[in-house]
C-alpha cells in the first residue's frame, strides 16, 4: 500500500497487531520460538496478499523452524484474522524472516572495531612525536 495511504496504514497496523496477538498467545506450535515478533506488515492495495515481516531472537536454526511453523499454521492465522478484522478479502499471508535488527547490530560491532582501530592507531601517531620531540 502505499505510504501515504491512511487507509492502509490503518489497515497494515490491524493486521500487524492481530497477527502478533495471534503469533504469542494463540499457537502452540513448539517450533516457534518464543520470542517472535511481528516487525512489520504490507498488504496489498487489493487485500489479496501480506507480508508480514518477522524477527526471532535466536540462531539461524531457531529462525528456520520457526518459519516453517508460521507456513504450516498460515490456515489458522488467516481464520483468525478473518475473525478479528474486517476486509473484504482475507490476505494470504507471506512470512518473511527481517534481518534488520542483525543487520544493524553487525553494522554497530563493525562500526566499534573501525573505532578502536583509529584510537589505536592514533595513540601510536602520539608517542612517536613524544618521542622524537614533535616541535
Amino acid at each position: 500500500m502505499s505510504r501515504n495511504n491512511v487507509k492502509g496504514n490503518r489497515i497494515n497496523g490491524e493486521v500487524q497487531r492481530v497477527l502478533a496477538q495471534v503469533i504469542r498467545g494463540e499457537i502452540k506450535d513448539p517450533r516457534i520460538a518464543p520470542m517472535t515478533s511481528v516487525v512489520s506488515v504490507e498488504v496489498a492495495p487489493d487485500l489479496k496478499t501480506c507480508k508480514a515481516y518477522i524477527s526471532v531472537l535466536g540462531n539461524e536454526e531457531a529462525q528456520k523452524n520457526t518459519l516453517a511453523g508460521l507456513k504450516s499454521a498460515e490456515g489458522f492465522i488467516r481464520g483468525r484474522l478473518a475473525k478479528e478484522v474486517n476486509l473484504r478479502n482475507t490476505p494470504t499471508i507471506q512470512f518473511v524472516m527481517d534481518q534488520s535488527i542483525a543487520y544493524g547490530v553487525a553494522m554497530s560491532h563493525k562500526i566499534d572495531e573501525v573505532m578502536a582501530q583509529q584510537r589505536a592507531h592514533k595513540g601510536v601517531e602520539d608517542e612517536d612525536e613524544e618521542n622524537f620531540g614533535g616541535a
